[in-house]
């Protein structure tokens, strides 16, 4: 079976954005099967792999496949919703990209694309930096300011927040329950009765957070990528 092969039938996806910032072709992988990931592994470029923890991952090693993250999805319907009010939060949309891109400086290095030991830390940065810039265009954002200077936002589609960031001069200080507060009753008065978001449970300090504020976590994914810079 052949990379267009592959492409045709939809096992395989490219992903565009990821590749114009590593200079390599990118891909999902979107079947867990010995035929597909044996062609794969004999393939140039970066490939990402997202599987059922309850799965034996031992043909994924055997196709060079490594272990990088391991997603969980936080949900919370609007009744569930455990408010944390404070009065010097407040919504703001009159920032610009620059602003948001200064704020989230630091703030995903839990995510999968840093703890891969193929990516420089600088093009994994790049990487959330184009994400953000994708969803700031699309009018995705929502600013979150705290006694007035821009503390944090959240980057979402629809009811799902993709990216959130505090300021890391706030990190660590027990504000982000505030703002996540401010951040989601948002999306509640746009009518969703269910919100939601996507965490590496890696990340003890957000889900703590999550728990706080009464969400759930459901929908658990370990998510393996290959590099093969030649083929």
């Amino acid at each position: 079976m052949s990379l267009d092969n592959l492409l045709d039938h939809g096992v395989l996806v490219r992903t565009p954005w990821d590749s114009k910032v590593f200079a390599i072709d990118t891909f999902e992988v979107r079947s867990f099967d010995e035929e597909t990931l044996k062609v794969v592994a004999n393939l140039p470029g970066h490939f990402t792999i997202k599987v059922d923890p309850s799965r034996s991952t031992d043909l994924l090693h055997r196709c060079g496949f490594y272990y990088c993250d391991t997603l969980v999805e936080p949900f919370c319907r609007r009744q569930h919703f455990i408010a944390h009010d404070d009065p010097d939060v407040r919504v703001v949309d009159t920032y610009d990209i620059g602003d948001f891109l200064s704020l989230s400086r630091g703030a995903y290095t839990h995510g999968r694309f840093h703890r891969d030991p193929n990516i420089p830390s600088e093009l994994a940065d790049a990487r959330y930096d184009s994400w953000l810039r994708q969803i700031h265009a699309a009018g995705g954002m929502i600013g979150l300011a705290y006694r007035g200077t821009l503390a944090a936002y959240f980057a979402r589609e629809n009811a799902k927040v993709l990216l959130h960031a505090v300021h890391v001069s706030l990190r660590g200080k027990g504000l982000a329950k505030y703002l996540w507060t401010a951040g989601y009753n948002t999306l509640f008065r746009e009518g969703f009765d269910e919100v939601s978001s996507s965490v590496s449970a890696s990340n003890m300090p957000v889900t703590n957070l999550y728990c706080s504020l009464g969400f759930k976590f459901r929908s658990p994914l370990d998510v393996y990528h290959l590099f093969n810079p030649s083929g």
